[in-house]
């Protein structure tokens, strides 16, 4: 598939609860890291044909899938939490309702054993890998004013030590594996799901860990290429609206109350995803 695809995709035009309003079940809200139903959409038509197989190892409530279905392609998640597995898969059927031309499943699995026969019966036959990993062990979740504050909560993917979110940066003695050992085993059964001549789109963004800022797509570019792949674009992914020839930033409530009270300069606020899409490197299975 020849694809020329624009660098910057303005996947926020519309607020993220009126890209899914009607076409996600409303307890989706209270996952903390979902990708916009824009974004998955311009990943899935940029790089996919009708019937195509598309597939997510960490699914969440089903993003990927959803925007598949209802492009007219073939989608499969897996994903390890059950109450997001569990509302996956309810959206999904919720596509099918609707009248989506494609089909979508979601699984409770965990991806780290894609390389274990997970998802066997389709590996070779995958011509889209469309994810996002998480951003650390919470975000800023949902608002709600309380009498005398204002409170946030759903800012946790789980509670569940094992989850990517919450494994430490390294590994220490007998500790669980490091972020960086997981995403490189999950990135690895990727690898081999995909047909020849598909590929492998994740979006990320750098984010804050105790006041530091790591880069994790850096992180996820070196990770990739030692599981067998090669870095084939870079899209940039605006989160913030856009007004004639202006930005509409569209950043969190605590996002904006950091700013006002000097904690971070507005500079510093991010407002893109990167998308950053690997082909597998040839001659190596």
């Amino acid at each position: 598939m020849s694809v020329s695809v624009p660098s910057v995709w303005p996947v926020a035009g519309q607020p993220a609860r009126l890209q899914r309003r009607g076409r996600y079940l409303s307890e989706s809200t209270a996952h903390p890291g979902k990708m916009l139903p824009e974004l998955a959409r311009q990943a899935i038509s940029a790089y996919t044909d009708a019937g195509d197989l598309v597939v997510d190892p960490m699914c969440g409530i089903g993003t990927t899938l959803v925007e598949a279905a209802h492009l007219g392609r073939r989608a499969i998640g897996v994903e390890l939490e059950p109450r997001w597995a569990k509302i996956a898969a309810r959206n999904a059927r919720l596509a099918e309702r609707q009248g989506a031309l494609g089909e979508a499943r979601a699984m409770r699995g965990d991806a780290r054993e894609l390389g274990e026969n997970l998802l066997r019966d389709v590996a070779g036959d995958v011509a889209l890998i469309l994810t996002s990993p998480p951003y650390g062990p919470s975000t800023h979740g949902q608002v709600r004013l309380a009498r005398d504050r204002v409170q946030n909560f759903d800012v946790h993917y789980s509670r569940n030590p094992e989850n990517l979110a919450h494994l430490p940066p390294k590994r220490a003695a007998r500790s669980r594996p490091a972020f960086a050992t997981a995403l490189a085993e999950i990135l690895t059964g990727c690898r081999g799901l995909l047909r020849a001549s598909g590929r492998l789109v994740v979006t990320a963004r750098p984010y804050r860990r105790d006041g530091a800022l790591v880069d994790l797509p850096g992180e996820l570019v070196a990770l990739a290429g030692s599981a067998g792949f090669e870095l084939e674009a870079r899209h940039v992914a605006l989160l913030c609206g856009l007004r004639a020839d202006q930005l509409v930033p569209r950043a969190s409530f605590f996002q904006m109350q950091k700013v006002r009270s000097g904690t971070f300069p507005r500079m510093l606020l991010i407002a893109h995803e990167d998308v950053l899409v690997f082909v597998p490197r040839r001659g190596r299975r």
